[in-house]
């Protein structure tokens, strides 16, 4: 049985700490799927066939990762994908309590998925795609927190 993970998230933008989560998550899993959730209540910067445009051009050579996107609940697109592990990345104390709260319910909609969860590395625990959407939107240079095959030309 392949081991699939979901890594859910608006990825608005898709940043460098997005990157080595997927990366990271790798090692551990089969294939990692980045799914777009629709959240409607964020305002989101890019549309979502964009997000996944700018997301596939970052794995563009690793088969092992599927960018889709969905509607509804997170723990019913597990089921419909096969997939047993929701990976997240935490950055700080606050993001663990959220999530924690999160994979609970989850856990009480179906006792199969695994919450796993991965600390950020150091240097990307402030990099958070609120506060890089807020710095583009106010024309700054947000190159250094997007992977390396993404540029600024490409959010515009």
């Amino acid at each position: 049985m392949k081991r699939i993970a979901i890594f859910p998230g608006s990825f608005d933008p898709f940043t460098i700490g997005h990157e080595e989560i997927v990366r990271r998550g790798l090692s551990m899993f089969d294939k990692v799927i980045v799914a777009i959730g629709k959240n409607s209540t964020k305002q989101t910067m890019h549309s979502l066939e964009k997000r996944m445009e700018l997301i596939e051009k970052v794995f563009a050579e690793e088969s092992r990762v599927e960018v889709d996107f969905y509607e509804g609940l997170t723990i019913n697109y597990c089921e419909e994908k096969g997939a047993k592990y929701l990976l997240r990345g935490l950055r700080t104390a606050s993001d663990f309590e959220y999530e924690r709260a999160i994979a609970q319910m989850n856990k009480n909609l179906d006792n199969t998925v695994e919450s796993v969860f991965l600390l950020t590395a150091p240097e990307h625990t402030p990099i958070c795609s609120t506060i890089v959407r807020d710095i583009f939107n106010h024309e700054g240079d947000i190159s250094e927190f997007l992977p390396t095959n993404i540029t600024m030309d490409d959010l515009r």
